[in-house]
């Protein structure tokens, strides 16, 4: 590195301690002099990708991101071995909440691993579920995922239950589901070969990826945009918009409210979706 891109690379630095030194801050100001760093060479796209992450993260809730309650894998209480197992095979989860009455009586947290000490013949009749189940972790949708994603960390905890604003079970969070913000798509084994496009959280708010194809969403939605001109519902909001949008921004087509919750300097990622009413 030169001597010019090594003082650039030490004004940025600067200017990021100063963000996170709490002073006062414009944070499109420091994207703007991140953006230019990557067109100067001083960084590469993935990092510009993962700093424009973490900026997105801080104006995301869990709510925008969460399991939503319907599609949570969970065990019950007094769940038998001979029945656990095949849960914990097809799903691939390490983790599940284990509840009582309904899914809005979580009592706490089993580990895929602690099962595995009972496969053993002579250890199956001293199975006891409650014996190992771990305490579980309650969030409010309304939780910014920065915060959220310091709590994990401090607290070494991998997964929290939703909660809505009545007291409700809204979904659950992981610590995978955060750092997917920064790092993107995190895929294993037992990922799904296709990504879930849409995510019903009830109430009429969708979580919506931007790459999702207009046929599928006018299916799931009910919808009726036209897919001669745009593959892609990110393509449609893209034209209205007419310009490359930041998160927080909002529009309204063909009555329906979209609204930008995770972009970057060349694409929109995510969006919040609700039908407006009439």
């Amino acid at each position: 590195m030169n001597e010019e891109g090594e003082s650039s690379h030490r004004s940025l630095v600067d200017r990021i301690v100063h963000i996170i030194g709490g002073e006062p801050r414009d944070q499109g100001e420091l994207l703007e002099d991140v953006r230019d760093a990557k067109d100067r060479g001083i960084l590469n796209q993935e990092t510009l990708q993962m700093i424009e992450g973490v900026f997105n993260v801080v104006d995301m809730q869990v709510r925008d991101i969460m399991i939503p309650r319907a599609q949570m894998v969970v065990v019950e209480k007094d769940a038998e071995l001979s029945e656990l197992l095949p849960v914990i095979i097809e799903s691939g989860h390490s983790r599940f909440p284990v509840i009582g009455e309904d899914k809005d009586d979580v009592v706490g947290i089993l580990l895929a691993k602690d099962v595995l000490r009972f496969s053993g013949e002579q250890v199956r009749q001293s199975f006891d579920i409650e014996k190992i189940i771990r305490p579980h972790v309650s969030q409010p949708e309304s939780k910014r995922l920065n915060v959220l994603l310091k709590e994990f960390r401090s607290n070494r905890n991998h997964m929290a239950i939703v909660f809505d604003e009545y007291g409700g079970v809204a979904g659950l969070v992981t610590i995978e589901d955060v750092l997917e913000q920064i790092v993107g798509k995190i895929d294993d084994e037992h990922d799904a070969d296709e990504d879930q496009f849409i995510r019903d959280h009830g109430k009429g708010n969708y979580s919506v990826r931007a790459l999702t194809p207009i046929e599928e969403f006018n299916k799931a939605l009910n919808a009726k945009f036209p897919d001669d001109e745009f593959d892609t519902i990110g393509g449609v909001v893209m034209k209205d918009l007419g310009h490359m949008p930041k998160p927080g921004e909002s529009i309204e087509i063909n009555g329906f409210l979209f609204k930008i919750l995770a972009a970057d300097s060349r694409r929109i990622h995510l969006m919040q979706v609700s039908p407006v009413e009439s």
